[in-house]
């Protein structure tokens, strides 16, 4: 994990890749509760039997469920000390280009874009790209703003 040490030390790495994640294995009980929570039924996420004849030979997750994995993901690979608090502000592009089976491995690999002050605080765009283990193509790459507030 990159620390970083106040914002001062975070400029310094604007255009910077930061790293990686661990690889997380997303679940078939995983997809099950992101469907139940959103209400998002749709049998190629939840019924393993009907998607077996399907597109990809199995469940595949939810692009939001890939997305709302960000942040679960990216607090492995930095943080940054000597602030008050972090707020999700958004996001400024989100793709998702292949899918996510279940039972893949997934991991997000963060690249700092940019910095500026506002009056709430400090506006710290990442573009986080989530790869799936075995795939040439990313599942998702999201361009994720935050405010840091000192």
């Amino acid at each position: 994990m990159k620390v970083f040490n106040g914002i001062a030390e975070l400029e310094q790495a604007v255009g910077d890749h930061l790293g990686y994640s661990d690889w997380h294995t997303v679940s078939q009980n995983q997809v099950d509760l992101f469907a139940a929570v959103t209400g998002d039924q749709q049998w190629i996420h939840i019924d393993p039997v009907k998607a077996a004849s399907g597109p990809f030979g199995t469940t595949i997750a939810h692009g939001y469920l890939t997305l709302s994995l960000l942040p679960l993901l990216v607090s492995q690979v930095y943080r940054v000390d000597g602030i008050r608090m972090g707020i999700n502000y958004g996001s400024d592009k989100v793709r998702f280009p292949s899918p996510v089976p279940v039972g893949s491995k997934v991991r997000a690999g963060v690249e700092l874009v940019g910095l500026k002050q506002t009056a709430a605080g400090v506006q710290l765009t990442a573009r986080v790209t989530i790869d799936r283990d075995g795939s040439d193509k990313p599942a998702c790459v999201a361009d994720t703003v935050s405010v840091l507030v000192p």
